[in-house]
């Protein structure tokens, strides 16, 4: 991805080295730390913003956080991605609110952190992976999760990365369009099987969005170089809930899925790519099976 000659976002506040509040001791021993990690922390997207409602339903004692942190040259590097990429986020989305006349976009902000966070949504650890919270407009991440990323499942490469920050700010579009509360509130009312089918659909539509965002800041700087697309097809193959829940259980449980299939999420990461039209990107109108 070429990113040389870009500005870097002023909406960064770089926390690593500075872990605040509880971590959560996930009970069942090494197994269930093992299958959270694979179930929530390879999950690319993130949760967006019932964040506390993951970390408050973990098993376990908490204990207070203290580590030490010095960043290398690659977590410099991987900072300074995160920065431009963010900026990119801001540049494409300020440039198609005006175009939709959806009024001002507002930039969220993004926060780096290392070990455990106290966000607007509450306490938050690295396991929970990159998270967006509406309550203050912030997306969240560690930039672990991207060495986890490659040594895990495979996924690596700068337009992968880039595709997992853009995820996150496509649930800050959401907010802004009222699509994120609305659903919530919906999920709400509903038994969680049923919830989790609207958290797909949310889902979905980030990725979408993700790949707007991609068709659209390469027209505006050339950005995406041979190999990149499909880095980031890649990256969406292997963070389904299907493919993550057979690599950590051995089998699937699609009832409880809440982000969606390995072949959905790249069927609409796909579909924004190819458009970089933010208006086919409705995840809520075809019935769940269509998607």
């Amino acid at each position: 991805m070429r990113l040389d000659g870009r500005r870097q976002s002023s909406n960064i506040s770089d926390r690593r080295g500075r872990s605040t509040g509880r971590t959560l001791g996930i009970g069942g021993g090494i197994v269930g730390a093992i299958i959270v990690a694979i179930i929530t922390l390879m999950r690319g997207g993130g949760i967006g913003d019932v964040v506390s409602n993951v970390v408050n339903q973990g098993q376990g004692s908490y204990s207070y956080a203290s580590q030490e942190y010095t960043p290398d040259a690659e977590d410099q590097r991987l900072a300074e991605l995160a920065s431009k990429v963010l900026a990119g986020t801001e540049d494409v989305w300020t440039e198609e609110f005006r175009r939709q006349g959806w009024g001002e976009y507002v930039c969220p902000k993004m926060v780096l952190y290392s070990g455990s966070i106290q966000s607007g949504c509450g306490n938050a650890t690295s396991q929970v992976g990159p998270f967006y919270c509406s309550a203050d407009q912030t997306v969240y991440i560690d930039l672990d999760f991207f060495k986890q990323m490659e040594q895990s499942i495979g996924a690596s490469g700068d337009f992968a990365y880039a595709y997992v920050i853009a995820h996150e700010v496509g649930h800050h579009v959401q907010y802004l369009l009222g699509t994120l509360d609305e659903a919530h509130s919906a999920m709400s009312r509903l038994p969680e099987s049923e919830a989790n089918k609207i958290s797909v659909r949310l889902e979905l539509q980030a990725d979408y969005y993700a790949g707007v965002w991609g068709n659209l800041d390469n027209k505006m700087f050339s950005s995406i170089e041979e190999g990149d697309v499909e880095n980031a097809i890649n990256a969406a193959s292997k963070i389904g809930d299907d493919y993550l829940q057979r690599k950590a259980y051995g089998y699937e449980q699609p009832e409880s899925f809440n982000h969606g299939r390995s072949s959905q999420r790249v069927r609409w990461l796909s579909g924004g790519i190819s458009s970089g039209d933010p208006l086919r990107g409705d995840t809520f109108s075809p019935s769940y099976d269509s998607l």
